[in-house]
């Protein structure tokens, strides 16, 4: 059995870039985001927003990441990958400009040729169907629908009409609201044109200095209407799935919906398990925007877009989950205990199984050699990508230290580094574009020695990357051995740029031999057409909760994971629909089941 831990680990590449919603500063984070995933002569590939190339893996476990050629536009977003007739048909997306495609026989060598592109598009999405005919779908805005038209398969230009398949509709469809949790409502018209002139004037900009092209998208941003985005479809018995984003990238209720239909063009109804991709908790949050395929098994998969959004909105991550289709036709993904490690046998699996190693590090205690002010050791073990321990220099006498409180079998570590404030000069020459930015395709490294001990005295090397030559941000180790282990400590950390090391996870994962929780006690309310309350009642010995919910006792497709007992609002419901609700406890010997009751 071999296992892997989200985000998918790979080096993530830094961009600098030049916003105009930031004002025109120059913002440096690593950005990976949009995936398109692929199965291509028994091997799997990956191809994401701002990678400069192509994930490579044999086994969905081990990922290389590969060049692509210059002439692909690897500075367009949503790159979309589909494989016809012996061909891969690659293409990305540029608003305002006709966007070009490109089909090789070789993705890793090329040659790539290239087919004129007729009509400007966001977001694209390739559509093979079983009788040939190919259809395309594109759209990401918070204003206008999801498009769809047939393409001819000859020349890829369009043939019939362009139809609208699919709108936000954030009044009846919970997920679709903007803002963490789902939590804002649609802005009026007064309110949208109040907040760009307020915008404007705090960043000293005449309005007529600002691109006509870009007013829409800027007022939009105070809408609060949805993005409908990241078109994905699949056709299963018969069935054809069309797969959208929403709300907004930056919010930790990214999430996939997904709409039916007995045609490739419609018409198309919501269906019944929506949102199916939504991880608005834990410690790395989102699943938005991404793909859905089968592996040389059988099995399912969806890979989607992760949020972290603290140096740039655009700083993202890509996740990938256990998916399928229920007896009823349900397109489902399983994200409980979504960045937890994950095994894939290389055989027909069961989407549904629990965990097999429990998260020994959350809330536990850490210190380190030093740490700037804000960013304590502490910080590594809260669960929250969105903070992190910072050490005080950038010397390699710096270090991390866990504290377990005890000595447990540990199986796996989750190593992820984040980034400080950098503040260096643009490396590279920057591509013009509605955000100007460069993207470092240089090979960086990130170096550091793991140790472990049981009393903290004794010490043993569980891994040794001080001379590595990778650069892999969310390095994720698995051990065969059976180790105890109480303390863990990091050190002879080397990271880009000179930076000051900064880890927001130092995450442990194995099995206690303790009790598990007791059975939680909750009360879920429905408050309103769209929302519903889940109050946890504190219990001992518990490390955290998972609240499933769904249209079925064993439909419980949903899930969101907190860290302690409260009342936790949900805003991810569709109108007139009815839900059962159930709460798992966690600690580290294993989950205890709730109850199941139906939602009030």
């Amino acid at each position: 059995m071999q296992y892997y831990c989200n985000p998918v680990n790979v080096n993530y590449r830094y961009q600098f870039n030049k916003d105009p919603r930031s004002g025109g500063k120059v913002e440096i984070n690593r950005e990976a985001a949009d995936p398109s995933m692929i199965c291509f002569e028994g091997r799997y590939y990956i191809f994401a927003s701002m990678t400069l190339g192509v994930w490579v893996s044999d086994d969905l476990v081990h990922w290389e990441n590969h060049k692509l050629p210059e002439e692909l536009p690897l500075y367009d977003y949503a790159p979309d990958v589909r494989v016809m007739n012996g061909w891969v048909y690659y293409c990305a997306s540029r608003r305002d400009e006709n966007c070009d495609r490109y089909r090789t026989r070789d993705i890793l060598n090329g040659p790539y040729e290239k087919i004129e592109g007729t009509f400007p598009y966001w977001d694209p999405n390739l559509f093979i169907d079983d009788d040939g005919r190919v259809y395309f779908y594109w759209g990401c805005s918070n204003t206008t629908p999801i498009w769809g038209t047939e393409l001819d398969p000859a020349t890829m230009n369009p043939i019939g009409e362009t139809q609208a398949l699919i709108e936000g509709n954030p009044w009846e469809i919970g997920y679709e609201r903007s803002g963490e949790d789902n939590s804002l409502p649609p802005a009026t018209e007064e309110e949208v044109e109040a907040k760009f002139e307020a915008f404007v004037k705090a960043q000293g900009m005449p309005v007529e200095s600002i691109p006509e092209h870009l007013i829409p998208m800027i007022k939009g941003m105070f809408s609060n209407m949805p993005y409908i985005e990241g078109a994905w479809v699949d056709k299963h018995c018969g069935r054809y799935y069309l797969q959208y984003a929403c709300p907004g990238t930056q919010y930790n209720t990214y999430s996939d919906g997904v709409y039916v239909s007995e045609s490739p063009l419609g018409p198309y109804t919501l269906a019944d398990n929506n949102p199916f991709s939504y991880k608005p908790g834990g410690f790395l949050p989102g699943a938005g925007h991404g793909s859905t395929m089968q592996d040389e098994q059988g099995n399912w998969w969806h890979t989607a877009t992760m949020r972290i959004s603290t140096h740039h909105m655009f700083e993202r991550r890509v996740g990938l989950w256990p998916a399928g289709f229920d007896t009823d036709g349900e397109l489902f993904c399983n994200q409980r205990y979504g960045d937890w490690p994950m095994p894939v046998s290389g055989l027909r699996q069961d989407a549904w199984r629990d965990p097999a190693w429990m998260l020994l590090s959350a809330g536990k205690d850490a210190c380190a050699s030093s740490n700037t002010e804000g960013h304590e050791p502490q910080l590594a073990v809260e669960e929250n990508v969105q903070t992190w321990w910072e050490a005080a220099s950038n010397s390699t006498d710096e270090w991390l230290m866990v504290d377990l409180q005890q000595a447990y079998d540990v199986h796996a570590v989750q190593i992820n580094f984040a980034d400080g404030d950098i503040d260096i000069p643009v490396p590279g020459e920057m591509q013009p574009g509605d955000q100007a930015r460069y993207i470092d395709g240089s090979d960086l490294k990130t170096q550091w020695k793991l140790e472990g001990s049981v009393d903290g005295q004794t010490w043993c090397v569980l891994a040794d990357k001080s001379e590595a030559d990778t650069d892999l941000t969310h390095d994720f180790l698995v051990f065969e051995d059976d180790l105890k282990i109480r303390y863990l400590k990091l050190s002879d950390i080397r990271v880009p740029y000179e930076q000051k090391p900064c880890v927001s996870g130092l995450r442990v994962f194995g099995l206690g031999d303790g009790e598990k929780p007791d059975v939680p006690a909750f009360i879920a309310v429905r408050t309103g057409d769209l929302d519903m309350e889940v109050a946890i009642a504190d219990q001992p010995d518990t490390v955290g909760y998972n609240i499933l919910f769904g249209a079925a006792p064993d439909k419980l497709y949903h899930s969101y994971m907190v860290f302690q007992a409260k009342t936790q609002r949900i805003g991810a419901l569709v109108k007139d629909r009815a839900y059962y609700v159930r709460v798992d406890a966690f600690n580290e010997n294993g989950i205890t089941e709730g109850t199941c009751v139906k939602l009030a």
